[in-house]
Protein backbone atom coordinates (compact mmCIF):
# COMPACT_ATOMS: atom_id res chain seq x y z
CA UNK A 1 0.00 0.00 0.00
CA UNK A 2 1.40 3.37 -1.01
CA UNK A 3 1.58 6.02 1.65
CA UNK A 4 0.18 9.10 -0.04
CA UNK A 5 1.20 11.45 2.72
CA UNK A 6 3.61 14.05 1.47
CA UNK A 7 6.88 14.71 3.23
CA UNK A 8 7.29 18.39 4.09
CA UNK A 9 10.16 20.04 2.22
CA UNK A 10 13.39 20.46 4.19
CA UNK A 11 13.79 23.76 5.99
CA UNK A 12 16.29 26.14 4.41
CA UNK A 13 17.88 27.83 7.43
CA UNK A 14 19.44 30.47 5.14
CA UNK A 15 16.14 31.54 3.57
CA UNK A 16 15.57 35.20 4.52
CA UNK A 17 12.14 34.73 6.11
CA UNK A 18 13.48 31.90 8.29
CA UNK A 19 16.42 34.02 9.45
CA UNK A 20 14.10 36.94 10.18
CA UNK A 21 11.85 34.75 12.31
CA UNK A 22 14.74 33.39 14.36
CA UNK A 23 16.16 36.82 15.22
CA UNK A 24 12.80 38.53 15.73
CA UNK A 25 12.01 35.93 18.39
CA UNK A 26 15.51 36.24 19.91
CA UNK A 27 15.54 40.02 20.07
CA UNK A 28 14.22 40.51 23.62
CA UNK A 29 16.96 38.41 25.22
CA UNK A 30 19.69 38.44 22.59
CA UNK A 31 22.08 40.88 24.28
CA UNK A 32 22.18 39.18 27.69
CA UNK A 33 22.20 35.65 26.28
CA UNK A 34 24.99 36.45 23.83
CA UNK A 35 27.19 38.12 26.46
CA UNK A 36 26.74 35.49 29.17
CA UNK A 37 27.07 32.44 26.95
CA UNK A 38 30.17 33.79 25.21
CA UNK A 39 31.72 34.73 28.59
CA UNK A 40 31.99 38.31 27.36
CA UNK A 41 34.11 37.45 24.32
CA UNK A 42 31.58 38.82 21.83
CA UNK A 43 32.07 42.31 23.24
CA UNK A 44 35.86 41.96 23.08
CA UNK A 45 35.66 40.73 19.49
CA UNK A 46 33.44 43.64 18.46
CA UNK A 47 36.04 46.04 19.83
CA UNK A 48 38.83 44.20 17.99
CA UNK A 49 36.83 44.30 14.78
CA UNK A 50 36.54 48.09 14.94
CA UNK A 51 40.21 48.41 15.88
CA UNK A 52 40.98 46.66 12.58
CA UNK A 53 38.84 49.06 10.53
CA UNK A 54 41.31 51.24 8.54
CA UNK A 55 39.08 54.31 8.40
CA UNK A 56 40.52 57.74 7.71
CA UNK A 57 39.98 60.89 9.77
CA UNK A 58 37.55 62.77 7.50
CA UNK A 59 33.75 62.78 7.90
CA UNK A 60 32.47 59.27 7.20
CA UNK A 61 29.16 57.63 6.40
CA UNK A 62 28.60 53.94 5.97
CA UNK A 63 26.76 50.73 6.71
CA UNK A 64 26.45 48.27 9.56
CA UNK A 65 25.22 45.15 7.78
CA UNK A 66 23.21 42.55 9.72
CA UNK A 67 23.29 45.19 12.44
CA UNK A 68 21.29 43.30 15.05
CA UNK A 69 21.02 45.24 18.29
CA UNK A 70 23.72 47.72 17.30
CA UNK A 71 26.23 46.63 19.92
CA UNK A 72 29.13 47.62 17.69
CA UNK A 73 28.02 51.27 17.43
CA UNK A 74 29.57 52.46 20.73
CA UNK A 75 32.92 50.99 19.67
CA UNK A 76 32.67 52.51 16.19
CA UNK A 77 31.74 56.00 17.42
CA UNK A 78 34.33 55.98 20.20
CA UNK A 79 37.25 54.95 18.00
CA UNK A 80 36.11 56.96 14.98
CA UNK A 81 34.34 60.11 16.24
CA UNK A 82 34.44 61.37 12.65
CA UNK A 83 31.62 58.95 11.77
CA UNK A 84 28.72 61.23 10.86
CA UNK A 85 26.11 58.58 10.06
CA UNK A 86 25.46 54.86 10.39
CA UNK A 87 22.90 53.15 8.20
CA UNK A 88 21.96 49.93 9.97
CA UNK A 89 20.62 47.21 7.68
CA UNK A 90 18.96 44.19 9.24
CA UNK A 91 16.20 41.81 8.28
CA UNK A 92 14.93 41.76 11.89
CA UNK A 93 12.94 44.81 12.94
CA UNK A 94 12.71 43.36 16.44
CA UNK A 95 16.46 43.62 16.85
CA UNK A 96 16.54 47.26 15.82
CA UNK A 97 13.64 48.30 18.04
CA UNK A 98 15.44 46.69 20.96
CA UNK A 99 18.63 48.55 20.07
CA UNK A 100 17.10 52.02 20.00
CA UNK A 101 14.83 51.52 23.00
CA UNK A 102 17.47 50.29 25.41
CA UNK A 103 20.89 51.15 24.12
CA UNK A 104 21.11 53.95 21.64
CA UNK A 105 18.36 56.53 22.14
CA UNK A 106 20.98 59.27 22.57
CA UNK A 107 22.62 58.24 19.27
CA UNK A 108 19.41 58.00 17.25
CA UNK A 109 20.19 61.18 15.29
CA UNK A 110 23.22 59.43 13.75
CA UNK A 111 21.51 56.15 12.98
CA UNK A 112 19.20 55.30 10.11
CA UNK A 113 17.60 51.87 9.95
CA UNK A 114 16.60 49.82 6.93
CA UNK A 115 14.61 46.67 7.57
CA UNK A 116 15.70 44.66 4.58
CA UNK A 117 17.32 41.52 3.32
CA UNK A 118 20.85 42.81 2.75
CA UNK A 119 21.31 40.84 -0.46
CA UNK A 120 18.04 42.20 -1.89
CA UNK A 121 18.60 45.77 -0.75
CA UNK A 122 19.14 48.65 -3.14
CA UNK A 123 22.13 50.25 -1.43
CA UNK A 124 23.58 52.82 -3.85
CA UNK A 125 26.94 52.16 -5.50
CA UNK A 126 29.93 54.10 -4.14
CA UNK A 127 27.88 55.33 -1.17
CA UNK A 128 29.97 54.18 1.81
CA UNK A 129 33.21 55.26 3.42
CA UNK A 130 33.05 52.13 5.56
CA UNK A 131 31.17 48.84 5.95
CA UNK A 132 31.14 46.88 9.20
CA UNK A 133 29.38 43.74 10.37
CA UNK A 134 29.67 41.78 13.60
CA UNK A 135 28.28 38.26 13.94
CA UNK A 136 26.03 38.39 10.89
CA UNK A 137 28.09 36.47 8.32
CA UNK A 138 27.09 33.08 9.71
CA UNK A 139 23.50 33.51 8.54
CA UNK A 140 24.59 33.24 4.89
CA UNK A 141 25.31 30.20 2.77
CA UNK A 142 28.48 30.14 0.68
CA UNK A 143 26.54 31.23 -2.39
CA UNK A 144 25.10 34.15 -0.43
CA UNK A 145 28.55 35.09 0.92
CA UNK A 146 29.75 35.40 -2.67
CA UNK A 147 26.91 37.82 -3.39
CA UNK A 148 27.66 39.73 -0.19
CA UNK A 149 31.27 40.25 -1.30
CA UNK A 150 30.00 41.74 -4.57
CA UNK A 151 27.73 44.10 -2.60
CA UNK A 152 30.52 45.25 -0.26
CA UNK A 153 32.81 46.04 -3.20
CA UNK A 154 29.99 47.85 -5.00
CA UNK A 155 28.90 50.16 -2.16
CA UNK A 156 32.39 51.14 -0.97
CA UNK A 157 33.88 54.33 -2.32
CA UNK A 158 37.46 54.09 -3.64
CA UNK A 159 39.66 54.05 -0.53
CA UNK A 160 36.70 52.95 1.62
CA UNK A 161 37.30 50.57 4.52
CA UNK A 162 35.60 47.46 5.87
CA UNK A 163 35.83 45.16 8.89
CA UNK A 164 33.71 42.13 9.74
CA UNK A 165 33.97 39.43 12.39
CA UNK A 166 32.18 36.15 13.06
CA UNK A 167 32.19 33.31 15.58
CA UNK A 168 34.04 30.41 13.98
CA UNK A 169 35.05 26.78 14.29
CA UNK A 170 38.54 26.71 15.93
CA UNK A 171 39.97 23.79 13.95
CA UNK A 172 43.30 22.64 15.30
CA UNK A 173 42.71 23.96 18.83
CA UNK A 174 43.02 21.23 21.43
CA UNK A 175 39.93 22.52 23.26
CA UNK A 176 37.82 22.50 20.11
CA UNK A 177 35.68 19.53 21.27
CA UNK A 178 34.68 21.46 24.39
CA UNK A 179 33.93 24.56 22.35
CA UNK A 180 31.70 22.60 20.00
CA UNK A 181 30.02 20.91 22.96
CA UNK A 182 29.27 24.36 24.35
CA UNK A 183 27.71 25.50 21.06
CA UNK A 184 25.81 22.34 20.19
CA UNK A 185 24.76 20.99 23.59
CA UNK A 186 25.17 23.50 26.41
CA UNK A 187 23.54 26.51 24.71
CA UNK A 188 20.43 24.56 23.64
CA UNK A 189 20.13 23.17 27.18
CA UNK A 190 20.37 26.64 28.73
CA UNK A 191 17.77 27.88 26.29
CA UNK A 192 15.46 24.97 27.06
CA UNK A 193 15.72 25.46 30.82
CA UNK A 194 15.63 29.24 31.09
CA UNK A 195 13.88 30.46 27.94
CA UNK A 196 10.73 28.35 28.12
CA UNK A 197 11.90 25.70 25.73
CA UNK A 198 12.55 27.99 22.79
CA UNK A 199 14.99 26.75 20.18
CA UNK A 200 15.95 29.93 18.39
CA UNK A 201 19.23 30.56 20.21
CA UNK A 202 20.24 26.99 19.44
CA UNK A 203 20.17 28.00 15.77
CA UNK A 204 23.00 30.44 16.42
CA UNK A 205 25.23 27.48 17.32
CA UNK A 206 24.15 25.69 14.15
CA UNK A 207 24.89 28.72 12.00
CA UNK A 208 28.32 29.18 13.61
CA UNK A 209 29.29 25.53 13.16
CA UNK A 210 28.21 25.51 9.52
CA UNK A 211 30.06 28.77 8.85
CA UNK A 212 33.51 27.35 9.62
CA UNK A 213 35.58 30.53 9.44
CA UNK A 214 35.85 33.74 7.43
CA UNK A 215 38.57 32.49 5.05
CA UNK A 216 36.02 31.63 2.33
CA UNK A 217 34.55 35.12 2.54
CA UNK A 218 38.04 36.65 2.50
CA UNK A 219 38.71 34.90 -0.80
CA UNK A 220 35.46 36.20 -2.27
CA UNK A 221 36.34 39.76 -1.22
CA UNK A 222 39.78 39.45 -2.86
CA UNK A 223 38.08 38.32 -6.07
CA UNK A 224 36.32 41.69 -6.05
CA UNK A 225 39.67 43.48 -5.95
CA UNK A 226 39.56 44.46 -2.27
CA UNK A 227 42.66 44.50 -0.09
CA UNK A 228 41.89 41.93 2.61
CA UNK A 229 43.48 40.87 5.88
CA UNK A 230 42.22 37.67 7.50
CA UNK A 231 42.71 37.26 11.26
CA UNK A 232 42.02 34.60 13.88
CA UNK A 233 40.92 35.60 17.38
CA UNK A 234 41.33 33.50 20.52
CA UNK A 235 42.60 30.32 18.88
CA UNK A 236 40.17 30.70 15.99
CA UNK A 237 36.95 30.92 18.02
CA UNK A 238 36.29 34.02 15.96
CA UNK A 239 37.74 35.12 12.62
CA UNK A 240 37.66 38.47 10.91
CA UNK A 241 38.29 40.20 7.59
CA UNK A 242 39.29 43.82 7.20
CA UNK A 243 40.81 46.06 4.57
CA UNK A 244 40.17 48.66 1.92
CA UNK A 245 38.93 49.20 -1.58
CA UNK A 246 41.90 50.43 -3.65
CA UNK A 247 41.79 54.18 -4.28
CA UNK A 248 41.52 53.66 -8.03
CA UNK A 249 38.60 51.27 -7.59
CA UNK A 250 38.18 47.90 -9.22
CA UNK A 251 35.43 46.58 -11.46
CA UNK A 252 35.42 43.18 -9.77
CA UNK A 253 33.59 40.21 -11.19
CA UNK A 254 30.34 38.51 -10.43
CA UNK A 255 30.93 35.53 -8.20
CA UNK A 256 29.24 32.22 -8.91
CA UNK A 257 29.52 28.96 -6.94
CA UNK A 258 31.68 26.22 -8.50
CA UNK A 259 29.83 23.97 -10.90
CA UNK A 260 29.24 20.44 -9.70
CA UNK A 261 30.77 17.70 -11.83
CA UNK A 262 28.66 14.76 -12.92
CA UNK A 263 30.49 11.47 -13.14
Amino acid sequence: MVDERTTPPPIDIYEPSFVKGVFDRCSERYIAFSWICSFGFTERWRRQCIQALPLGSGPAVGYDLMAGTGEVWPHLLKRHPNVAAITAVDISSGMHRRALQRLHAHRAHKIDFREDDVLASQLPPLSADYVVSTFGLKTFSQEQLGRLAVLVARVLKPGGAFAMIEASDPKGWWLRPLYRLHLKQVLPLVEHLFLKGAQDFAMIGTYSTNFGDASFFAARLREQGLEVRFRRHFFGCATSVSGRKPPQGFAGRQWAPPRSHVH
